[in-house]
């Protein structure tokens, strides 16, 4: 079954519509906010046996963004000792920068590809993502707020929202760069932070790491399973059209260690990773500086 089902004449806005107004919302807390609020409307009429029109949109190529914090190049950010204070306030602010551009990224996924046929699971998928998303934002923002400091305070990371650009016409590259390899990258370090914040005795942040952990797997999941499905639908063999995608849109290689259970947890098995922590056999190694 695919998005082309009876439009539900009671909703004046399609899901397309409702992903361009999170996308168009700058301030952080009303952006998780409404797309909680449409992600609720959506999954609602789902569980209802109805779904609202998909639609199209004109998402814009890069989401609205609050004045602070200052975004800044990866080689000009403060290098900071994550089990000081100020460190582990500097990683709680870079996970709740890392979950706005992650709510902004599905929500985007919904918006951009809509000319692209798929089943109304899809689209279930991505929202539930984008809502879980955003009640991580949340939680970063509520553990960033108990030690007396905001989202903003400090600079960000500004290069968070290449992958989707680079991926703006390609389906295929966008789930194969964003959850398969980034979002898998979580899975990898997050236990690291959450011993962190363990050795220090703060509750509150170990608490919300560790429901970032427990439901980022999914979102890897999302991304493995419809990748899986397209290969499937156009005739292509996974792994290796995974290998061509990561090294076209994905800038460098794939650093290890990984966590493999995890990944295999979200459908994601070791010989489409660890073939692309070296370069492909007709590259040259990168040169060091």
């Amino acid at each position: 079954m695919t998005q082309n089902l009876p439009e539900n004449p009671s909703s004046d806005k399609t899901l397309a519509d409702m992903a361009v107004e999170v996308l168009r919302t700058a301030d952080g807390r009303a952006k998780t906010a409404l797309g909680r609020k449409h992600a609720a409307t959506w999954l609602a009429a789902r569980a209802a046996g109805s779904a609202l029109p998909i639609g199209t949109a004109a998402p814009p190529m890069r989401p609205a963004r609050p004045d602070a914090p200052a975004l800044l190049p990866p080689r000009d950010m403060p290098r900071r000792r994550p089990g000081s204070p100020t460190g582990r306030l500097a990683l709680l602010h870079a996970v709740a920068h890392i979950e706005l551009n992650a709510v902004d990224l599905h929500w985007d996924i919904i918006a951009r590809f809509t000319h692209v046929p798929m089943p109304l699971g899809f689209y279930d998928d991505w929202v539930r993502a984008a809502d879980d998303e955003a009640k991580h934002f949340n939680l970063m923002c509520d553990c960033l707020e108990g030690l007396g400091s905001h989202y903003g305070a400090l600079p960000a990371h500004a290069g968070m929202w290449r992958a989707a650009e680079d991926t703006v016409d390609d389906l295929f590259g966008r789930l194969a760069v964003v959850p398969m390899v980034l979002e898998a990258r979580g899975l990898d370090v997050t236990p690291g932070m959450i011993e962190v914040f363990e050795k220090a005795g703060e509750a509150a942040p170990i608490a919300a790491l560790k429901t970032i952990y427990a439901e980022e797997v999914s979102h890897v999941a999302y991304g493995s399973k419809w990748f899986n499905w397209l290969c499937g639908r156009d005739g292509l063999d996974p792994k290796e059209a995974f290998h061509t995608l990561v090294r076209r849109y994905f800038h460098g290689t794939l650093k290890p260690p990984f966590n493999e259970e995890k990944r295999a947890e979200a459908g994601l098995p070791p010989d489409f990773y660890w073939p692309l922590t070296e370069p492909a056999p007709d590259e040259a190694p990168p040169q060091s500086a």
